[in-house]
């Protein structure tokens, strides 16, 4: 069966069938039709597998890839089109250009926490590229996995792209070390990127790895402190913590740390009420194997505020952590989940020590109005992308690329930057004339090296 999958589409790839802007136009325009017809089972699936409010279902799954799909639709012309570049007059008369090429057939693994729109996302721009596709969706998110299984079969031929199910072991391993994919694309947890990078290394196929890490969100005393912790509070709890692009701990001023904490305490109760686990504005744990590593991460911690869960519905109310030790477990990984510890520094110097311990973080957060502090975080400090006096929000837009550096990952996508990761860039030089210098043909002379030295 893994052998039709895969040589099917590279039959169906090597017969040029995704080549043309008319074919690629359609799958997109399809795909789009396609979601639409089953918005409504779609924002089911998100609230059988993490209670997700429809509003974060809308905007953060569908809505998204609605606009990646609408930008994607609108550019792809002039995406695939040649692109003319400067020729040297040394090398004239000439013309040089770049062709975007597809790649062939690659692999897109998916995770849970964003389900829908880490499937989706990613699979658009391969489709733009003109490639085939095999598409492994998270089966620990089981309802969207079947939403997305039938969506890609109901429009899509299977020697085109296919959704396979399943678990990473069963169904990624064997894929991985018995094919060579044109490109890997993999979203999810830093050991299993390791696994994914050691296992492609036999084929020479590249990947994409988008990861993720302790995202650091830094309050400094010159800094907006109730704007800081009404973003902060939506950012951190949105989709209960599960968003690789979460502040995973707070870095706030000496002098700031007591108005900060009272402030986001307010905002939880406006966003929440007085009672989160009856809110229908969180979601919750994907499963209980993780609601137990989060549970146990606030063992020999001081809770300032929640704390309260219920296993049965894997429930964890918005939680923040005070007197953290760097050498705590909460500290030495990935939170991804509404826990949310608080570190306090005097000096600016102290926030890039700290960062450091846990470097590349994919994304990093800075509140200020001291353009000085802005340059000395960004100049100092490697991560993804990040923002100023806000969070999460550098994702949505489609003119930034989105991807980890270090630890957080390799290559990048959105939008173009999805394109041209599934994409070749070809480099033709075209000769327009029989007209040639000589100096580059031997035999070598003096006056040849001297003209080369000349125009090099």
């Amino acid at each position: 069966m893994a052998e039709n999958l895969y040589s099917s589409k590279q039959e169906y790839f090597h017969k040029g069938y995704t080549r043309s802007y008319e074919f690629r136009i359609k799958q997109l325009k399809n795909l789009r039709d396609e979601i639409k017809k089953n918005e409504e089972e779609i924002i089911n699936a998100l609230t059988m597998d993490l209670g997700k409010p429809i509003f974060e279902s809308y905007t953060a799954e569908i809505g998204v890839v609605y606009q990646e799909l609408n930008h994607t639709i609108k550019n792809l012309k002039s995406w695939m089109n040649p692109k003319k570049v400067p020729t040297p007059v040394y090398l004239q008369p000439a013309n040089s250009y770049i062709y975007s090429e597809p790649l062939g057939v690659v692999l897109i693994i998916s995770p849970w926490n964003y389900p829908f729109q880490l499937a989706i996302s990613p699979l658009i721009g391969a489709i733009a590229a003109g490639n085939c596709i095999i598409l492994k969706p998270s089966n620990q998110s089981k309802e969207i996995e079947k939403i997305i299984s039938k969506i890609i079969s109901n429009i899509f031929e299977d020697n085109y792209i296919s959704a396979v199910e399943g678990s990473g072991s069963s169904v990624v391993t064997p894929l991985i070390e018995n094919y060579r994919f044109d490109h890997i694309f993999f979203t999810g947890s830093m050991n299993v990127g390791k696994k994914i990078l050691e296992l492609s290394a036999k084929h020479l196929t590249p990947v994409t790895l988008e990861l993720g890490g302790k995202s650091p969100t830094i309050i400094h005393e010159d800094g907006d402190i109730d704007l800081a912790a009404k973003r902060i509070t939506w950012a951190k709890f949105y989709n209960a913590g599960q968003t690789c692009v979460a502040p995973d701990y707070l870095l706030v001023h000496e002098s700031k740390k007591e108005t900060l904490i009272e402030k986001i305490k307010s905002y939880i109760e406006k966003y929440y009420g007085n009672n989160p686990q009856d809110s229908k504005n969180l979601g919750r744990i994907i499963n209980e194997k993780r609601f137990d590593r989060l549970i146990s991460l606030l063992d020999n911690t001081n809770i300032l505020v929640g704390g309260d869960y219920n296993r049965e519905t894997r429930f964890i109310s918005p939680t923040l952590v005070d007197q953290v030790n760097i050498n705590h477990p909460i500290m030495q990984e990935e939170i991804f989940g509404p826990i949310l510890p608080i570190l306090t520094y005097g000096d600016i110097s102290e926030v890039v020590d700290i960062v450091r311990k846990n470097p590349y973080p994919l994304a990093l957060y800075l509140f200020t109005k001291d353009r000085m502090i802005e340059h000395y975080i960004l100049d100092n400090l490697q991560f993804g992308g990040g923002c100023i006096n806000h969070l999460i929000t550098h994702v949505a837009n489609s003119n930034l690329p989105f991807g980890g550096v270090g630890f957080s990952g390799m290559g990048k996508y959105h939008s173009k930057y999805t394109f041209d990761t599934f994409s070749h860039e070809k480099s033709i030089f075209k000769s327009m004339g029989t007209i040639d210098t000589n100096i580059l043909y031997p035999p070598y002379n003096e006056r040849n090296l001297t003209l080369a030295k000349k125009f090099l």
